[in-house]
Order: structure tokens, then C-alpha cells, then sequence
């Protein structure tokens, strides 16, 4: 069982076909949900689940403001820069929450596959929150760093 950051190649298919929208006003909904690192998640993810690679749930715990699923990304829109196209998302916070998660699954609520996995996020560690807040900080929408981008 490991987390390994990736796009999901589902995703690169289901994008060929038009089946995610990632405009601002108007888009599909993304989410994102947090994995203890007893999860499997990878570049083989498909669809959002509470355990992936089964067993045992592997998201975390229901705990303050974090319910089973996660939360709803805000996009931050698409752009492009010097033939590098791009989407990002606003920063995500749980607040009130005590939990350790080793990394996140984002994923489309609103795609004709019902909770298709965009990508995996690998945290590199355990990272925790005791009776705080625990934020998920997304890199810049640029062309060299944005968290989806697609250059030729």
C-alpha cells in the first residue's frame, strides 16, 4: 500500500473525450478527500472511494469540519502562458479537525463517470492537525507550477 503523486490516467483519457469542465462560472464540481497512508492511491485511481485498494476504510475520520468525501475545490480558473494551458485551485481548510493524513485524492463529482480521480496528492510524510486546522497549500497558476497543466 503507498501513495504516489500522479495524474490519473483516467483523467488524460476523459479529458480527450470532453468529459471535465474546469471554467470557473459554470464548471464541473471537484473535490478532494484525505488518505491515511494505509491507502493505494496512484496513477491507476479511477474513481474517488473511502478505501481504495480495498480493505479497510484508509480516508480519514469524519472530525470537525472534515466529513467523509472532503471538500469542494474552488476553481480558481484556467489560463494559458507560452503554450502551457493551466487550471488551479483555491487553497482547501478544515477547520476544527484532529487527524493525520499522508495525502488526497481530487476528483470530479460531475463527470458522466460518477467521481472520476483527477489526481493523487502524495504529502511525502504524515502530516497532522490536533484540534486545528489542516490546509492543503496549492502551488501557483503558473506554467511551471500550477497543479494541472498540459504543454506540447
Amino acid at each position: 500500500m503507498a501513495i504516489q503523486q500522479a495524474i490519473a490516467n483516467s483523467f488524460k483519457k476523459q479529458l480527450l473525450e470532453a468529459d471535465h469542465n474546469f471554467a470557473s462560472a459554470g464548471g464541473d464540481t471537484f473535490k478532494i478527500a484525505l488518505y491515511k497512508s494505509s491507502a493505494t492511491l496512484n496513477s491507476a485511481t479511477t474513481i474517488y472511494s473511502s478505501n481504495p485498494g480495498g480493505g479497510a476504510k484508509s480516508e480519514v475520520d469524519n472530525t470537525g469540519q472534515y466529513v467523509t468525501g472532503g471538500g469542494v475545490l474552488v476553481n480558481a480558473g484556467t489560463s494559458i502562458t507560452a503554450g502551457v494551458a493551466r487550471c488551479s485551485f483555491n487553497d482547501r481548510s478544515f477547520t476544527g479537525v484532529t487527524l493525520t493524513a499522508r495525502g488526497a485524492l481530487m476528483y470530479n463529482t460531475s463527470s458522466a463517470t460518477p467521481n472520476s480521480a483527477v489526481a493523487v496528492l502524495d504529502f511525502g510524510a504524515d502530516k497532522t492537525a490536533t484540534s486545528g486546522t489542516f490546509t492543503i497549500q496549492f502551488p501557483a497558476a503558473t506554467s511551471t507550477a500550477a497543479i494541472l497543466r498540459i504543454s506540447g
